[in-house]
């Protein structure tokens, strides 16, 4: 697999170079699309190699950054080595580096945080300035010049499509039989001259096995023989077994009252230990012929695939433990027809949720009291992650589910609070809040309905007094009545609320102020 073998191309072969020679084209102030979503299908090397040329760049005071656009977060080689040196200006769409958050957070790195299944709109309409460079990991050149593409689809379409240039890393550690498992969909076009997406069950294909790119734009190609790289899944604990039970549970409610099929609906499911351990309920649960239309394939889809309960599995990328990855590549034959990777604009797509009726369950870091959510930030201002695309699905998605544990920070903190800090879900788009402590089915309810089943079923119950003293005090006096709120009072929840008084008295004082000039 190593001498050129995956590069079956005459011309790409005359392009092959040193990861290092391919980092000296890319020059600062370009914006460079790169593959990559999770620790899946992210180019290995050159990103490196471009770290240490921006280092030295910086050694000899010169300021050397560029944009990164992804398909979702990566991983240390791409994200954290570029970040470690400062050499980002702007990233996108989502990351989850920590040392790129800090950054971020910092206001050292620019950031836009935007559904996964608006960045390649975006970059086609023009709305993120020009793309410079296409930097992708592929699986192998074919004669023709068409590319095998590997563990994740991402935005790489869009990349090599809209790039100037493209540098391509050829890895051949990606398992070769990972050929025919895409779908590369080229029919997508921007307003007015849209058409339907052909996709009408999660195992159609619609497209294309390869990428289609033009020849002439390739300036380098790269030999690898890299793992991707994914962490482990915690086992499941106690909280995420009582959550994904009482999942189950309404679904099997849903089935009984004729509003799922036997079989559910296609089922998507964010990434995370919780996620994950709903996948591992839904193996010892009743349904059976179950299909998944997804963005990641994790540990828990695989395993259901494995025992026939998962009959398709379609996603634009693995996001697998290191285990499970050694398991699929050593059997990939066996698993290749009941999974298909497509890119993300299309696993994502509002049009095809909305017609499959997917099933979502995604996580969150804080839910209010009337079902607005928080994915993203904590204390208001700092990202976590982003929004990845759980708004896809969410907004467009038949059942909208949303769950967390009810505490966090070993009980410290409450993840249901009478106000998020930070709205990423409306209202409008939750339907059901799970925690440990029980579920929130809110479909039908007024906000003040809303309050009440959430407090109820959802706190914890060190918090749930406190959370029903607000609510009640709120419907007392607060000025309006429809969604009742203290404003002065709605984030006292915030851990650090009460230990930073002056600022709390600060800041009631200006709401008076407010108050008294709204009024007059």
């Amino acid at each position: 697999m190593v001498g050129g073998s995956r590069i079956l191309n005459a011309a790409m072969r005359g392009k092959i170079m040193s990861a290092d020679e391919a980092a000296n084209l890319i020059q600062s102030g370009v914006n460079v699309g790169m593959s990559g979503f999770t620790g899946a299908g992210y180019p290995k090397l050159v990103p490196t190699a471009l770290a240490k040329r921006i280092m030295d760049a910086n050694l000899h005071g010169q300021k050397f950054k560029i944009g990164v656009w992804t398909g979702a977060s990566t991983a240390p080689e791409l994200d954290g080595a570029l970040a470690m040196v400062d050499g980002i200006e702007m990233r996108l769409p989502y990351q989850s580096d920590p040392t790129c958050r800090k950054r971020i957070n910092a206001g050292e790195m620019e950031y836009i945080d935007i559904h996964l299944s608006h960045v390649a709109q975006f970059v086609w309409g023009g709305f993120l300035g020009k793309l410079d460079i296409a930097v992708v990991e592929v699986a192998g050149i074919l004669e023709d010049g068409r590319l095998i593409p590997s563990s994740s689809v991402g935005n790489n379409k869009t990349w090599l499509d809209q790039a100037d240039k493209i540098i391509l890393e050829v890895n051949s550690w990606q398992n070769p039989a990972l050929e025919g498992m895409h779908d590369i969909y080229y029919g997508t076009a921007l307003p007015p001259h849209r058409k339907p997406i052909p996709l009408l069950k999660t195992d159609d294909r619609i497209g294309e096995p390869y990428y289609t790119i033009d020849p002439n734009k390739v300036i380098a190609v790269i030999e690898t023989n890299k793992a991707d790289r994914n962490s482990a899944f915690s086992p499941p604990d106690t909280n995420s077994q009582l959550i994904a039970g009482h999942i189950l549970e309404f679904l099997q409610h849903e089935v009984k009252k004729g509003r799922l099929p036997a079989n559910l609906l296609p089922l998507q499911s964010g990434v995370g230990n919780v996620a994950n351990a709903v996948m591992a309920g839904l193996q010892d649960g009743p349904f059976e012929n179950l299909t998944a239309y997804t963005e990641v394939l994790q540990d828990g889809m695989l395993e259901l695939i494995k025992s026939g309960k998962l009959t398709c599995a379609s996603a634009t990328s693995f996001s697998l433990s290191p285990n499970a990855l050694v398991e699929l590549n050593a059997d990939l034959p066996r698993f290749k027809d009941s999974i298909i990777l497509r890119p993300q604009e299309i696993s994502n797509h509002p049009e095809v949720i909305r017609r499959l009726g997917v099933i979502s369950m995604n996580g969150l870091i804080e839910a209010d009291i009337y079902g607005n959510v928080n994915s993203t930030h904590i204390m208001g201002t700092s990202i976590m992650n982003g929004i990845g695309g759980s708004g896809d699905f969410a907004r467009n998605a038949f059942v909208s589910i949303f769950m967390t544990p009810s505490s966090a920070k070993g009980g410290s903190i409450s993840c249901i609070v009478p106000m998020v800090s930070h709205v990423d879900h409306t209202e409008h788009d939750v339907q059901v809040v799970v925690t440990e402590q029980g579920l929130a089915d809110l479909r039908g309810l007024s906000p003040k309905q809303r309050a009440k089943v959430i407090i109820d079923n959802c706190a914890h119950p060190n918090f749930k007094p406190a959370l029903r003293e607000y609510y009640e005090r709120s419907t007392r006096y607060s000025p309006g009545r429809h969604t009742p709120h203290l404003l002065d009072e709605a984030f006292t929840f915030l851990p650090n609320w009460v230990a930073n008084q002056a600022a709390r008295e600060a800041w009631r004082e200006d709401s008076l102020v407010q108050a008294d000039a709204w009024k007059k």
